[in-house]
């Protein structure tokens, strides 16, 4: 997992809604980079739906939210739309992304192992260096706590 007090690894990454983003063009703008599993799962929509309902006082508070999963840029949208989310959200479909930042574990499920996305949330701040990180994240209270971090930057 990346620390805290590093460099952000930097990317560049499909988006959602056409185009591609990169981490450090947002500067000096905080950004909050979320990690998560799979579009449109329960765990993830609940997330997602916290982000959004936040975006406002994320802004507000100089910071950009950033989901990345594996999912592609065209499912995103589909997300996107089934649900009115108002972040960002990158697809990291080769894991390169998620590997540089520690996310891309071994999982495990009914006994059978597998590689997948650590829910897990950086804070990187203004000039591209990790503030607080959040590894195997639960849903419930993360997203405020996540723009309590943000505040307090």
């Amino acid at each position: 997992m990346t620390q805290i007090g590093s460099a952000a690894p930097d990317f560049t990454l499909p988006r959602d809604g056409g185009g591609e983003i990169t981490l450090s063009a947002l500067r000096p703008k905080s950004v909050v980079v979320y990690f998560y599993p799979k579009d449109d799962t329960p765990g993830c929509t609940k997330e997602a739906i916290a982000f959004t309902e936040l975006a406002a006082e994320f802004e507000a508070a100089g910071a950009v939210v950033i989901g990345i999963s594996k999912d592609s840029a065209a499912k995103h949208d589909k997300f996107v739309a089934k649900h009115g989310l108002g972040v960002i959200l990158a697809s990291d479909e080769t894991s390169d992304t998620c590997e540089r930042y520690g996310v891309w574990v071994e999982k495990s499920m009914y006994g059978k192992t597998y590689m997948g996305i650590e829910r897990s949330t950086f804070l990187v701040d203004g000039t591209g260096t990790i503030r607080a990180a959040w590894p195997k994240v639960k849903v419930p209270g993360h997203a405020q706590e996540v723009l309590a971090a943000v505040k307090a930057l």
